[in-house]
């Protein structure tokens, strides 16, 4: 069972971290995906996008949406490539 978080009125609850690709769907791990790369109209402060180079989420994370790479897995893999 994954840890979950709600809203302080308990009117949003959600599951803590990517949902598992075995048993999510594609909608599921491109609503997640979107969610955690959202712009933040702060640039000089949030950094995502030079985590990404650059890249759309939703193609660094291609292989996590189509259910075939765990999104931690591709996570490492950025992570990796900028340090």
């Amino acid at each position: 069972m994954r840890a979950t978080v709600m809203s302080a009125d308990a009117s949003d609850i959600r599951p803590l971290g990517a949902p598992d690709i075995d048993n999510s769907t594609k909608q599921e791990r491109l609503e997640y995906v979107l969610d955690k790369w959202r712009c933040c109209h702060s640039c000089e402060i949030c950094g995502k996008c030079s985590v990404l180079r650059g890249v759309d989420a939703e193609i660094a994370y291609e292989d996590y949406i189509e259910g075939r790479t765990p999104y931690m897995e591709i996570t490492k893999r950025i992570r990796n490539l900028n340090y």
